[in-house]
């Protein structure tokens, strides 16, 4: 038997509205895979832009503890696109498979932002802000860009980029064929040229694959997390609307903190999977 974890979406924690690939999110469901009677392999269906790296770095290790532990092989299979903390996920595996148009690489770290003081400055709004710690205010967007901050967060970004490919490296060896300067450049790769240059180990589909690893007559087991109290209510899926019969919500019943939250979590979202034309 293989369990099968399904890691889908943007990487990060999520809200009332939004499911985010987290630690607190997948835990349950990675220990439950790890422990299935007659256990084979774990096979790891990634579809996510990326996100935290944070939680991309906590995801990945708890999938390699539980792995060694249990002295049991893992697999990645790419979807659409597995790239930047999408990558590190499928990093956790002993074996990486994409398609042919799977987007995968992006090893790299990126930050946006918008600068808001012109505008306020039309509406007649005055910004006031304190702090104490000269360094506690990093990048305001109501305040024009200073050089000191954007050098800082140039080196927090540096000091990730070393962890992702610290990682990447540990991970993939000498498979790596290409030229580090290229690889970890947040260049991204279809599927063959990604297998091309190392970061994948060949390109075929979840069933395919452990089929020929394992036999015709292998048995797939999908291990997914609980839904949370909110979702169970109202019949909320993994990431649209209501389901099962359940009521769909209206406006009205939700807070509006709810609905703020929710509303600048999918306009996060579309911008990530929106960098690799999905």
């Amino acid at each position: 038997m293989v369990a099968v974890i399904r890691l889908s979406g943007t990487i990060g924690v999520g809200s009332a509205l939004r499911r985010g690939l987290s630690l607190a999110e997948l835990a349950g469901p990675i220990n439950r895979a790890f422990k299935q009677p007659r256990l084979k392999a774990v096979a790891l269906a990634i579809n996510s832009p990326g996100g935290a790296a944070a939680q991309s770095a906590l995801i990945a290790k708890r999938i390699r503890d539980l792995a060694e532990e249990k002295d049991v092989k893992v697999y990645a299979f790419c979807e659409d696109v597995a790239a930047s903390g999408g990558y590190w996920l499928a990093c956790a595996a002993d074996e990486i498979y994409a398609q042919e148009s799977s987007l995968v690489g992006s090893i790299g770290v990126i930050a946006s932002a918008f600068g808001f003081q012109e505008a306020i400055k039309k509406v007649g709004v005055e910004r006031r802000l304190y702090t104490a710690g000269e360094n506690k205010s990093l990048l305001d967007p109501f305040q024009p860009a200073r050089k000191k901050d954007v050098d800082r967060l140039k080196r927090l970004q540096g000091d990730i980029h070393e962890s992702f490919k610290s990682y990447v490296r540990a991970r993939r060896g000498d498979r790596l064929k290409g030229k580090e300067e290229e690889l970890f450049s947040g260049e991204i790769y279809a599927g063959r040229a990604a297998q091309e240059v190392g970061l994948i180990d060949g390109l075929g589909d979840l069933r395919g694959i452990l089929r020929e690893r394992y036999g015709e007559r292998v048995q797939l087991r999908r291990v997914d997390g609980e839904k949370s109290w909110l979702r169970r209510r109202f019949g909320l899926s993994h990431s649209t609307g209501a389901v099962g019969g359940g009521p769909a919500l209206g406006l009205a019943d939700w807070r509006p903190q709810d609905l703020a939250d929710g509303a600048l979590a999918a306009v996060e979202d579309r911008a990530l999977w929106s960098r690799f034309g999905l």
